[in-house]
């Protein structure tokens, strides 16, 4: 089993296909897109496939260590300008091969007019440690 980070990027990625941004989209659409999450993580979940995922707020801060004694540096909040991450989701599976599967059916989720997203995920495997050699 591989993990890997499906990171659904709301601005700072390629547009969709239907690129109408969530804040224009009526109550009815917004719902239909977070059920269609919800039962995506319930299926993965009885594949035991899914491990975590979360929405995320649209404000955030970048902060940086700034030497000893010193307050952090903070650049921030801007969700204005950069790059917004809206969510994410950590799936267990056996192959890249899956993960792409699942990245490309979660691209599906609906949007405005409830017609997919057709957007486009970051899916990024986690970082494993090479073998151990010993002789």
């Amino acid at each position: 089993m591989a993990k890997y980070l499906l990171l659904k990027h709301y601005r700072g990625a390629p547009a969709a296909v239907n690129d109408v941004p969530m804040d224009h989209w009526t109550p009815e659409e917004v719902s239909a897109h977070m059920r269609y999450m919800s039962d995506f993580a319930d299926r993965l979940e009885k594949t035991g496939e899914f491990v975590d995922g979360q929405a995320l707020a649209p404000e955030g801060t970048w902060v940086r260590y700034d030497g000893e004694g010193r307050p952090p540096v903070t650049d921030g909040p801007f969700a204005e300008t950069k790059d917004l991450i809206a969510g994410w989701m950590v799936i267990d599976v056996d192959s890249y091969d899956r993960a792409v599967e699942l990245a490309g059916e979660l691209s599906a989720a609906p949007g405005a007019g409830g017609k997919p997203l057709h957007e486009w995920l970051e899916l990024r495997p986690f970082l494993s440690l090479p073998p151990t050699v010993t002789e």
